[in-house]
């Protein structure tokens, strides 16, 4: 029986390799096709993190790009058929950046363990690079690259991770620290999805004293149509930055450095063309800031700690912005929730622009649409609304309701709107009470 089942194995075991055939890897050694998973300690990497392991990562990295594939994903990229580099739970000490040698790869996934820079490390590199040492003129450089259940440790020379040009990339259960430049940069290509991450240039969970000395920048987008999901930035100058379109923020956590001491938590730089939505997050003592917005949302998110909104003229344009339905709670300092700057001159595009439904708490409420009800006895009812509304000397319409108990039947009209100011004239004098509804949005 023993004898059968020897030859049953060994019959599929020369069937299977027929078919698939093989391949020789960086070390010399013969490998079968279908060994897809490459162990960086079978290269020779310390997973205790006393010798340089870089040349041995980079090796494994090498053979399993160098995987014959089983097709193509998208312009002549070859599909790995899901290769994956394996770091053993390990904690492995690098020297320079642990880049692609080749380009046009896709399905590979490199997860389990923990990298560290040494002190060699060049500054201002990133420790795990998607931009190809040797470039191949493709559309995008890869595509379908999972890193997944990483901890980068920059040791304070450079940045985490560098996606150049790729195409659905997956960052996934990564904690990125100790960075000085960037934890995670996107740069062009799209579709890159980063999710259930940590980032942070110190390790802290919130009360630093060190927070106003904080630097760096937790995530930059600088490319369209990617997704920050379940996303952690604790300590960095600014939490995102986002120069691109189509791009969408959720359930994100920034407590990267508070407004007061310089932070900002998200800042959108592509003016007029940010088509950003950003939802279900939460802005902890730093805020947002959209320069000229266009297609903008915020919505459903929370602001603590006097944390805000601005909306930043660059042309004067806002157009399509939606702030609604969120939660603001500062210090009784009497802190607008939504401000503009307009240094570079006031803003002069204003189209379909909502800010409403937000409900605050020891904050300033502003709003693109604003209530007020004016009693008294006379032929004048003004109520000025320059508190509450976001745009100065903007009301582009009003609504009210004109009550008397007065026998006569008077004759009411709005006379100006100027200056956020409604005045309501009667041609008579007599007791009313006036509810008046100004709207700057439409």
């Amino acid at each position: 029986m023993e004898q059968w089942r020897m030859a049953i194995f060994l019959l599929s075991w020369f069937t299977v390799h027929a078919v698939y055939g093989h391949h020789t890897n960086s070390s010399g050694l013969l490998v079968s096709a279908l060994d897809t998973v490459f162990h960086v300690t079978a290269y020779g990497a310390d997973p205790t993190g006393k010798v340089d392991s870089t040349d041995a990562i980079i090796a494994a990295i090498s053979d399993a790009l160098n995987l014959p594939g089983s097709g193509f994903l998208m312009n002549g990229i070859v599909n790995l058929g899901g290769a994956r580099i394996d770091l053993d739970g390990g904690s492995y000490l690098i020297s320079r950046p642990v880049q692609f040698p080749v380009s046009g790869r896709g399905n590979l996934l490199i997860h389990g363990g923990s990298l560290k820079a040494s002190n060699i490390f060049p500054n201002g590199g990133y420790m795990i690079d998607l931009s190809p040492a040797s470039p191949g003129g493709l559309e995008y450089n890869y595509e379908f690259v999972t890193l997944r259940d990483l901890l980068l440790d920059s040791n304070y020379r450079g940045g985490g991770i560098q996606v150049v040009k790729s195409l659905r990339i997956n960052i996934d259960n990564c904690y990125i620290t100790h960075f000085t430049t960037v934890g995670i940069s996107v740069q062009g290509g799209h579709e890159t999805s980063i999710r259930h991450s940590y980032l942070g240039q110190h390790i802290t969970a919130g009360g630093d004293n060190g927070e106003r000395y904080f630097t760096g920048t937790g995530i930059e987008l600088l490319g369209n149509d990617n997704s920050i999901n379940d996303v952690v930035i604790f300590s960095a100058a600014l939490g995102i930055l986002i120069a691109g379109q189509a791009n969408i923020i959720s359930e994100v956590h920034c407590y990267n450095k508070a407004t007061g001491f310089g932070g900002t938590g998200i800042y959108l730089r592509l003016p007029g063309l940010t088509q950003t939505r950003i939802v279900n997050s939460y802005f902890d003592f730093t805020g947002i800031v959209a320069e000229d917005p266009v297609q903008f949302t915020v919505s459903n998110s929370f602001f603590l700690g006097d944390a805000y909104i601005v909306l930043k003229s660059i042309k004067g344009v806002a157009n399509a912005v939606t702030i609604v339905d969120n939660m603001f709670s500062g210090s009784g300092k009497g802190i607008d929730i939504v401000q503009l700057d307009q240094n570079m001159g006031p803003f002069k595009q204003i189209e379909q622009v909502v800010v409403d439904r937000n409900n605050v708490n020891g904050m300033n409420l502003k709003s693109t649409i604003a209530r007020a009800r004016v009693q008294g006895t006379g032929s004048s009812w003004v109520a000025d609304f320059n508190s509450a509304l976001v745009f100065p000397n903007l009301i582009r319409r009003v609504d009210y309701t004109f009550i008397t108990d007065d026998t006569a039947f008077p004759m009411h009209a709005l006379r100006n709107v100027s200056g956020n100011k409604v005045v309501i004239q009667s041609q008579a004098p007599l007791p009313a009470s006036v509810f008046i509804t100004a709207c700057q949005g439409e």
